[in-house]
């Protein structure tokens, strides 16, 4: 799988087995016919408080910076790995996640700051089926909570549904990691069921709850978003004005 070249939000393609980029269509009938309803015509969204950029080894210090603190061992609980010990450790990191195959990852760089803060991966890329995973999730702390956390899922989702044109967007974790599941619904994505025994890390067990929103979701979840995201709905200490979830509907 290659690894996308430009920001996110600028231009960006997962190449598919035959290289042709974004081969799926996110109105795809399996029967072989093609029923539904053409594709909206979407602009680009404008970016306000996040990049979303392919990981490069220039990202690697200030990553360690903000993820590999005295008090950060907590933030990698629920991955697989372990936090790197030192900036070194961490370009090796990086350079690993370059390396895979069958993933693609992000760094996180918000407006404010222009230094990255967090990571994002799509796993089990799926151009036949339309189906993609964002998995790997790791904020700083800086980053939980913010409007640049909730936008950096809104740039992946519409690059999954509006540039890819897929149309099916997961969130696997572990069922132990509730602050991530709480996040995953308000974000959008709903409970989909766990699969016991999923997997074993770290010396234990994993169960594993599935999340997920379809292209029919992301007709009303977009909207929401870029609503919600909004300058005017934030008073001038940067309060919220409405919720994410307040906008949303069924």
């Amino acid at each position: 799988m290659a690894t996308c070249a430009l920001v996110l939000v600028a231009a960006c393609s997962v190449d598919n087995p035959d290289g042709e980029p974004g081969a799926v269509s996110s109105r795809a009938d399996p029967s072989g016919g093609d029923s539904s309803e053409p594709a909206e015509e979407t602009a680009p969204p404008e970016v306000e408080y996040v990049n979303v950029e392919p990981l490069e080894l220039g990202h690697a210090e200030p990553l360690w910076a903000a993820l590999c603190g005295p008090d950060d061992a907590s933030l990698w609980t629920y991955r697989a790995d372990d936090p790197p010990g030192d900036v070194a450790g961490m370009r090796a990191w990086v350079e690993a996640c370059n390396a895979s195959t069958d993933s693609v990852t992000y760094a996180l760089v918000p407006a404010e700051t222009g230094t990255a803060a967090g990571v994002a991966s799509f796993f089990r890329i799926d151009p036949d089926h339309g189906s993609i995973e964002v998995a790997a999730l790791l904020y700083a702390r800086t980053l939980q909570r913010s409007r640049a956390a909730t936008e950096a899922i809104r740039l992946l989702a519409g690059y999954v549904f509006d540039d890819l044109g897929y149309r099916r967007f997961e969130w696997k974790l572990d069922s132990l990691n509730a602050p991530s599941a709480s996040a995953a619904r308000r974000l959008g994505f709903r409970y989909e069921g766990r699969f016991r025994n999923a997997m074993v890390y770290k010396g234990r067990n994993r169960d594993t709850d599935w999340f997920a929103m379809t292209e029919e979701d992301w007709r009303s979840l977009r909207p929401a978003y870029d609503a919600w995201l909004a300058t005017d709905n934030f008073d001038a200490d940067g309060r919220q004005r409405t919720r994410l979830s307040d906008r949303m509907t069924d």
